[in-house]
This record gives structure tokens, sequence and C-alpha cells, in this order.
């Protein structure tokens, strides 16, 4: 099966052993050309004896900046593996893409991992998230993204929820929340027909936690792996109230769209998402009271009202698109 048109394979490193591999690592990429470096470097220092391959996807067809970065890495092999361009714009469509690419080009890949171009992964980080996996039969399995801020003049902002991890340990959980640092089967992905993601959820974001939701309902296995963290450099817009407040509206609009998703089937699913969204919004004060001391910032704790309020807002219409803009996650 040939790759749609709207992709365009670039360039791949000589003498690629398609069939060697057994891990792949997918790399979404839109005007990071620098960081996108580092992330790459990352890749390549990786202790593992395990043969992977790197699958990079721009999503960005008119400027190209990362194939114009990355090109003489898997030209000369430095990088390992494919370098492609999804033509077509939107975050789901960069994912799809490239899950898409390991599929067909590595029969023997028994899983994929994700990593964004604003991240840096942990030396042993392909080898602990692999050894996760086999060792908890999961399917879909997360890590920590550790925010490293612009300055040391952060505040309270690292206790922020946003920056806080879901899990402390590693073993089996019920539910992961981000494709940042994610572990996916073959065997999950040759369960879903193309596009694995929803491009419903391009430019919203949230295309990933549906994915994973609806993976948890068919009975998939999802798993944490503490020690398999990955450093995400935080720019310093993250570090304002606004952004703040406008990702907590962001995660509510995304919480009610899966749920309404998750329900679509059942009678009067979407009204009782809704009184379910009014109810928590009701309630979001009186949460944000009881997290104020664990969070040690009241205005922290404004998270789960904010979140309340996006849940809310999201059955009349409302949407942020922000994967429009450059650094938009």
């Amino acid at each position: 099966m040939a790759l749609p048109d709207h992709i365009e394979l670039v360039t791949q490193t000589p003498d690629l052993a398609h069939d060697a591999v057994t891990v792949v690592v997918t790399v979404p990429t839109f005007r990071r050309p620098v960081h996108l470096l580092k992330t790459l470097e990352s890749l390549a220092a990786q202790r593992t004896d395990r043969r992977y391959a790197v699958v990079l996807v721009d999503n960005d067809s008119d400027h190209r900046e990362g194939v114009v970065a990355a090109r003489p890495l898997f030209e000369t092999g430095q990088i390992n593996g494919i370098l492609i361009v999804e033509t077509l714009r939107g975050n789901c469509n960069a994912y799809n893409a490239a899950w898409l690419t390991a599929l067909q080009h590595f029969p023997n890949m028994s899983h994929l991992l994700v990593i964004d171009d604003d991240e840096i992964a942990d030396p042993d980080w392909i080898e602990a998230m692999s050894r996760t996996k086999e060792m908890f039969g999961a399917d879909l399995v997360g890590g920590p993204q550790v925010p490293v801020f612009p300055t040391t003049e952060t505040g309270d902002v690292p206790r922020h929820p946003v920056f806080t991890p879901p899990y402390q340990t590693t073993g089996l959980v019920p539910l992961l929340y981000s494709s940042g640092n994610l572990l996916v089967s073959r065997v999950l992905l040759e369960a879903n027909a193309y596009p694995f993601l929803d491009p419903r959820f391009n430019f919203t974001g949230g295309g990933d936690a549906n994915f994973i939701d609806q993976s948890v309902r068919k009975g998939f296995k999802t798993a944490w792996c503490h020690e398999a963290p990955v450093l995400e450099t935080v720019p310093a817009n993250r570090l304002e109230r606004s952004w703040l407040r406008a990702r907590g509206i962001r995660d509510g609009v995304i919480s009610s769209l899966v749920e309404k998703g998750r329900r679509a089937s059942e009678p009067l699913g979407g009204f009782r998402v809704f009184l379910k969204s009014i109810a928590l919004l009701t309630l979001s004060p009186l949460k944000a009271i009881m997290a104020a001391r664990r969070l040690g910032s009241l205005q922290n704790s404004l998270y789960f009202v904010h979140v309340g309020l996006g849940r809310t807002l999201a059955h009349f219409g409302y949407a942020d698109e922000q994967y429009r803009h450059t650094d938009g996650r």
C-alpha cells in the first residue's frame, strides 16, 4: 500500500535496513528547527541494543525548516530513519502520517514511540519505555514530561496541574492523557484504520486523548513508566497566567468533546454529558479550594474552575484552535 499523495517521502538513511528495525520513534515538527536538532541529538544518544529508526514528519510544506535542518543528519547516517513532509496541516495529520509511514516501512516494528520537537529524551528513554511495555503487556505507555523553564523566576507555576505528571510510579494505569511522551504498540495501530487520530482535533488538540480513551474502552492496556522522562522546553509565555487560564479552558473543552464521543450512541448521551459539565462547573470552586493546600497556591487551583468552564463552553461550540500557532502547544 502506497502512502497517500499528501505525504511526501523526502529522504531516508542510505542502506536503511527496514526489516531489522523493531522500534520506531516518530517526531512531528513545525517551525522549531533549532530545538528539533536537540531532540534528534538526544535520540542519536540512546543507550539500547534495540534496532530503532526515526520517522521525522515536517508539517510545514511551505517553509520546510525541519527538512532543511534535519536532512543532512539522515543522509549522512547520523540519524537512522526516514524524513517525510505531511502537506496537510494539523497536529493529528502529522501524527497520522508518521504512524502510517512507520507501519508501512518497518514490517518488524513491534511498537513506536512519540516525542515532540520541543522535548529531549533521557538516554535510556527507548529502553525504559520498551521494557515497561513488555513487563506489563501494555499497548500504550506514557512517561513524564519534565518542564524546563526559561528562568528560575517562576513563582509557584511549577506546581500548576498543567506541569504535574498524572502518576508518580511505574505500573498499569487506567488512562493516559498526552502523546508528548508515548509508546503505541503495532497491535493497537493495526486494530485501527488510518487516520488513527481524528482530524477534527487537528487544531484544538485532544486527538491523542480521544485515541487513548477509545483504545482503553476497546480493552487495550495502558501503563506508566516513571523512569522514562523527556525534558520539555517551556517558552516564556507559558509562565503567564493568561496562558495557564487558556490551557485549563482548553483541557475542559477536550474533556467534554472526548466524553461526548464516548457516549454518542447512548440514549440522551449528549444531554447527560451536558448535565455532568454543569455539575462539574458548579462544584469546581469547592474543588479549587480543596486543592489549594496541595498545590500550594489558590491561583494554581483555579485550573479546576477553568476546566469546568471549558467543559461547559464546549457545548456551545467554543473551540480554541491553539495548534494553528507555532507555539500553541
